[in-house]
This record gives C-alpha cells, structure tokens and sequence, in this order.
C-alpha cells in the first residue's frame, strides 16, 4: 500500500502540468471567445488598423498581408459562430483542467475521451498542411491521452 501512495505522489505533477496546459488554454481561449464578441459593435477595418499602427508591423509584408485579408473578410455571422464554438471549447478546456487539478476521476475520463476525440482532426490537419506547431499539438495530445489511460489503468 505504501508504494502505490508513493506512486499516485510521482505521477502528480504529471497530472499537474496537465491541468495547467488545459487551464491556460482554455483562458487564452476564453480571452478570444470575447475579443471576438467585442469586434461585432466595431468597425474590424478601423480597429485591425490601429493595431496594426500599435504593432508597427508591415501591412505590405507577405504574411500580414494575407491575414489582413482574412480577418477584414470575416462577417458578423461568421464572428458570432466563432465566438460561440471558442467558448463551448474553453469551457470543456476549464471544465478539463480544474477536473484535474482537483483531482477528480472522472476529469481523467473526460480527458481521456475529448483529447482523444480530437486527434483524429488533427491528423487530418496534418495531411492537409505539415507544420511544426500542428505536429507539436499532436505529440503532447497523444501524450496526454497515454499518460492518463495509463493513470486510470492503474487506478
């Protein structure tokens, strides 16, 4: 008995870093999921403008160029269905991460299940473009979801 309390002790940061790496992204989450609200009572063309004189990037650039593109494209429609799916995600994000921190069971579940439900979409993400962040998300999602089916078994 007294080793398998000194396992569950090894494995908490694990558990820990977890519940920290869901936290902060379902806050970072939840910081768009508003930011995305506040721009459906504002001009996007006016506002994208003064960020971009904030951040003295190049409007000519390549990249931001394309971007600027996309986001003065995007309609209140399209905002409002954004904002609405980066919410429902940051609160299964914060339902996740304080399930854990807390060290509920049944967190180690629903991780296991919403993490490894998204796997495959990042598969295909990945056979749709390659790009180092895309197959760093896939390395620690496929992590996550060992470790935990790892925890649980045990359990």
């Amino acid at each position: 008995m007294a080793t398998r309390a000194k396992a569950v002790r090894k494995t908490t940061p694990t558990l820990l870093l977890i519940a920290l790496f869901k936290l902060i992204k379902g806050i970072l989450l939840l910081a768009v999921g508003i930011g995305a609200l506040k721009l459906l009572h504002r001009d996007i063309a006016q506002t994208v403008a003064h960020w971009v004189d904030i951040l003295r990037v190049d409007p000519d650039n390549r990249l931001i160029h394309r971007l600027l593109t996309r986001i003065l494209s995007v309609t209140p429609a399209q905002l409002r269905a954004a904002s609405a799916g980066t919410f429902v995600y940051a609160g299964l994000l914060l339902t996740e991460g304080l399930g854990l921190l807390f060290r509920k069971r049944w967190a180690e579940y629903f991780t296991i299940i919403t993490t490894a439900g998204l796997i495959p979409i990042e598969v295909y993400e990945l056979t749709r473009r390659v790009s180092t962040a895309k197959v760093a998300v896939l390395i620690i999602n496929v992590a996550i979801v060992a470790y935990l089916v790892r925890r649980v078994r045990k359990g």
